[in-house]
């Protein structure tokens, strides 16, 4: 055989092995992959907008993890079409609603809300083919109540009570629901006597038809996302599970404050059921009570339960976060510890992010940001912790970001870095 028989013979059997070697290489990749297939991969898709939520990318805060020395990572729910975490809640409460039959295709959905899940009911309420009445307090972000009103909802206003007067916002959403049903009632009855026959005692065809197609009187379902499990249900069969996949379940902690208590109920119990040595906590913030229930077993004083005050009970610039009473959802939770953060923390953090990071975060995300660093601190070095954005700094114009409105709450943030939370 000639030397250039022998090379040809060479480059073939090196070929022939580098072939056979990416061919063995693709198929164990495959096969990694479909170990691996994640329980959120395995959901059927959806159609349309509800097919767009959930799934959120979790993200390394460069600026929280280098400081710190913490994995400090984040769910970027403000991703969602309706640009919030209550997407995710929304959804669930309308899907039960309708599969148990309390809420018809054409009824109207109605909630008392601060601002998020108002718009998160109002987005995907289409898609169900249902409409939407909000209930908001007059002192909420006042671009809040714009886009509800550009999302088509019915929007009304009120002055802020407490939670045991019957004119505090939810208690007047419930009673709006109420009185859709009533009206629904009032028209079928009347309906009925009007084509009512006597064939065998049941209605004529035109009733039922009528009942049936009539866009007005289809009735009303109070979302009550405060005590509705669904809201709970939500987060411990969505937000909790993609925190473990995302994380491969390599994660020492999770931290969020509370307003329902759904997030962090949802989540904190998904995550201890699948590794019970992960530490969940809650950051809250000024006038709420739930740091004193956490902590000492105790959540308020007589005097400063809901129900003994004229006023507002929460004493803070950040909204949908914050509450003096024990909500259905947040008994779920399961909770190791909790930590107080402060307006001015809040509002330091947002700027420090924002400028470190480019995030553009609301009130909520930057209070829970606090909580990671402060919960950060009491871990030490080398450890993972995840948190939620819960929503952008778009709908908190007019207040949290707005200049003019902190100076006058004395609330003008000057920190060159994190020395508001004692780090250089």
């Amino acid at each position: 055989m000639t030397p250039s028989s022998n090379l040809i013979t060479i480059i073939a059997s090196l070929s022939i092995s580098l072939c056979s070697l990416y061919v063995l290489t693709s198929k164990l990749r495959t096969t990694t992959r479909s170990k691996h297939k994640t329980l959120t991969q395995n959901k059927p898709k959806r159609n349309g907008v509800v097919g767009a939520i959930g799934n959120t990318p979790l993200i390394r805060i460069n600026s929280l993890s280098d400081a710190t020395g913490c994995e400090i990572l984040a769910k970027t729910e403000f991703l969602n079409p309706g640009g919030s975490v209550k997407d995710r809640v929304a959804v669930k409460i309308i899907e039960e609603a309708l599969e148990s039959g309390q809420l018809v295709k054409g009824g109207v959905v109605t909630e008392g809300s601060a601002g998020s899940t108002a718009i998160s009911l109002a987005t995907v309420a289409p898609a169900y083919g249902c409409k939407c009445h909000v209930v908001i307090p007059d002192d909420a972000a006042i671009e809040k109540s714009e886009i509800l009103e550009a999302l088509g909802a019915t929007v009304e206003r009120v002055r802020p009570v407490s939670i045991t007067h019957k004119d505090h916002y939810v208690n007047i959403a419930r009673r709006r629901a109420l009185e859709a049903n009533k009206q629904a009632l009032q028209h079928i009855n009347k309906t009925d006597a009007k084509h009512f026959t006597n064939t065998n005692g049941y209605l004529s065809e035109k009733v039922e038809h009528d009942a049936e197609n009539s866009g007005e009187y289809k009735g009303g379902f109070f979302a009550d996302q405060f005590e509705n499990l669904a809201n709970y249900r939500a987060h411990y069969e969505g937000t909790g599970p993609e925190i473990w996949e995302q994380t491969d379940g390599k994660l020492h902690a999770f931290i969020a404050a509370a307003g329902t208590g759904g997030t962090v109920a949802g989540v904190s119990r998904f995550l201890k059921e699948k590794d019970p040595g992960i530490k969940c906590f809650l950051v809250d913030p000024p006038g709420s009570g739930l740091f004193n229930k956490v902590t000492r077993g105790v959540m308020y004083t007589k005097e400063e339960a809901e129900g003994k005050r004229l006023k507002n009970p929460f004493d803070t610039v950040t909204e949908g976060i914050g509450i003096n009473r024990l909500t259905e959802n947040f008994k779920m939770a399961q909770l190791d510890g909790a930590f107080k953060g402060t307006d001015l923390e809040a509002v330091e953090m947002s700027r420090f992010l924002l400028k470190n990071d480019g995030l553009f975060i609301g009130s909520s995300s930057a209070m829970n940001c606090v909580g990671a660093v402060k919960l950060a601190r009491l871990l030490g070095p080398g450890h993972t912790i995840v948190t939620i954005l819960c929503d952008s700094g778009m709908r908190h114009l007019s207040k949290f970001c707005n200049p003019k409105y902190l100076s006058q709450h004395g609330l003008t943030p000057s920190a060159k870095g994190l020395e508001f939370l004692d780090y250089k």
